[in-house]
């Protein structure tokens, strides 16, 4: 297995292993930070057949557009399990299905809108995840992501890079990630950047070239 496959594995069983104990976990952020924050994430999709990656276990679910053609994708069995529990519960309509962000499983320029909260904190190679989404948007669709980033702050930067192995091994997820800047080297055009809190928490909206751009 390559470097970048055990890298997907490890992180993969990491989320296995949290699953039960994932939403609980948040509870405190969620409550507090992130779920003012979805609304208004979802509020920026456009068109009709939309992808969401990293469904984790379907935080997003209440925010979704009724009249969407929504696919949600994980890498994680087990977080899909109970995305799969609380959409019977609540009567979600949605496509859910075990897969990779780094080597998603559609046809070029499938989805309209690809969405996605706290994703690429998680994703062993951030960067190649961000080409398949771009990928898979269509020309001129819309990227719309929820994240948290490495702040410009040089001391409060540091003491994240010193933090992030600590974090990561707690639960998953890289606080010191560069998104904003890993979305436009992977070929999407950035359309605007809302800091959300702290220069930490970051929604980035973003665009699939045309042809003719």
């Amino acid at each position: 297995m390559s470097t970048e496959g055990k890298a997907t594995e490890t992180a993969r069983g990491r989320y296995n292993r949290i699953a039960p104990f994932y939403d609980p976990m948040e509870g405190l952020i969620e409550r507090a930070r992130f779920r003012r924050w979805r609304p208004l994430l979802w509020s920026k999709v456009e068109g009709t057949r939309i992808l969401e990656v990293g469904v984790g276990t379907g935080k997003n679910f209440p925010y979704y557009p009724a009249d969407a053609e929504i696919t949600a994708v994980d890498f994680s069995n087990k977080m899909l399990e109970r995305a799969k529990d609380r959409a019977r519960k609540h009567q979600v309509k949605v496509r859910l299905q075990q897969m990779d962000v780094q080597k998603l499983e559609f046809e070029d320029n499938t989805f309209d809108t690809v969405a996605g909260s706290f994703v690429f904190c998680s994703v062993p190679d951030p960067f190649r995840g961000l080409i398949e989404v771009e990928r898979v948007c269509k020309p001129g669709g819309k990227v719309v992501l929820l994240e948290h980033v490495l702040s410009a702050n040089r001391i409060l930067g540091w003491l994240m890079n010193l933090a992030n192995p600590f974090v990561v091994r707690m639960n998953g997820a890289n606080i010191n990630r560069r998104t904003v800047e890993n979305v436009t080297k992977s070929g999407l055009v950035v359309d605007q950047v809302t800091d959300l809190a702290a220069g930490i928490f970051k929604l980035i909206e973003a665009r699939k070239k045309t042809p003719f751009s």
